[in-house]
């Protein structure tokens, strides 16, 4: 599973998910774009985008893109508020398909 951290997410959080092949926005050299060119870039390089964006949804069609959305619900985007969501995220990371959409939290 290729993960994509969006840049809102703490970059902490890869280590909470081992295992899995994560790399974070700015790492991957998309730093800074906004939901629709992000989703376009990331699209066919990662599985699945994994961001705190909770508009995301709402303003994108994520069905046209080749990669999964999951959207953490958390008190705020800091590594002590979204480590309790990572068994959670882990399960949806073996079952979410392209152009899903899941919010945990």
């Amino acid at each position: 599973m290729r993960v994509l951290l969006d840049e809102c997410v703490p970059e902490g959080f890869r280590a909470l998910l081992p295992g899995l092949h994560v790399v974070t926005a700015r790492e991957a050299g998309l730093a800074g774009r906004k939901n629709g060119d992000l989703l376009a870039a990331a699209d066919g390089l990662f599985d699945a985008l994994v961001t705190v964006d909770h508009s995301l949804p709402w303003q994108q069609h994520v069905a046209a893109f080749n990669l999964a959305v999951v959207v953490l619900r958390a008190r705020s985007n800091s590594l002590l508020s979204s480590r309790p969501l990572v068994p959670d995220l882990c399960r949806t990371l073996d079952f979410i398909g392209p152009g899903q959409i899941i919010r945990l939290g």
